[in-house]
């Protein structure tokens, strides 16, 4: 069955989630991360995806704005950041416009022009998904931002991956699903849409019961995998 449909996982798939922190750094205001931001953005990021496994397996759903300070806020503390206020209002400002990876405006035009369905299925409010599309300038070429937020449960439970049929009425052989996150792309192939892992890190494979289709290393590939 061919690929009608493209859903994008938002955060370090489409956007790039360290770029709050690099940007931040260089600011002469936040001089004192300017050697440890990676270290900053990482703690961040991992914490912040740590969180919503630990509230979807224990019932006790947020909306993915909480989880993001939370983990912010762990971050800081971990990298000895926690007394700067003026930093953490800062990044907590810039995550709303993060910058997209370079490839991904030509990508979603060249799938849209070929007639296929686009949209993003995200852990992200719907509040901050469109701060992020709007600031990236993608919105145009996506058909949907779609949030977890309406289930009340965060990724990988299949009532998030049951939004894309929903939505467009489509069968899951006819869904192309990207994420950056190995753990998603796996859920994904799980549940039965065709999978496509972004690795832009070389990460190794997760050990869990599926692994993606395709590996690639950023999203120029995408459109030859929906076969356009």
């Amino acid at each position: 069955m061919p690929i009608t449909t493209c859903i994008f996982d938002a955060y370090g798939t489409l956007f790039d989630v360290a770029a709050a922190a690099r940007q931040a750094a260089g600011d002469p205001s936040f001089a004192a991360i300017k050697d440890d931001w990676p270290a900053l953005a990482e703690h961040w990021r991992a914490k912040q995806l740590q969180y919503t496994w630990l509230r979807a397996i224990t019932g006790s759903h947020t909306d993915f704005w909480e989880v993001t300070q939370n983990g912010l806020d762990w971050a800081l503390e971990k990298t000895g950041h926690s007394h700067d206020p003026a930093l953490r209002e800062r990044l907590l400002a810039l995550y709303w416009e993060l910058q997209a990876y370079p490839e991904v405006p030509e990508m979603l035009h060249t799938l849209k022009n070929a007639g296929m369905n686009t949209a993003i299925l995200s852990n992200g409010s719907p509040e901050m998904l469109d701060g992020a599309v709007q600031s990236a300038g993608i919105a145009d070429v996506l058909d949907d931002s779609l949030s977890v937020q309406s289930v009340g449960i965060f990724k990988p439970d299949v009532r998030v991956y049951d939004l894309v049929g929903q939505r467009f009425g489509c069968a899951k052989e006819e869904v192309l699903f990207v994420s950056s996150n190995g753990w998603d792309a796996a859920g994904a192939t799980g549940y039965g849409f065709t999978t496509a892992w972004v690795n832009r890190a070389g990460e190794p494979v997760d050990r869990l019961p599926w692994t993606p289709h395709t590996t690639l290393t950023n999203l120029t590939g995408i459109p030859a995998l929906a076969g356009v």
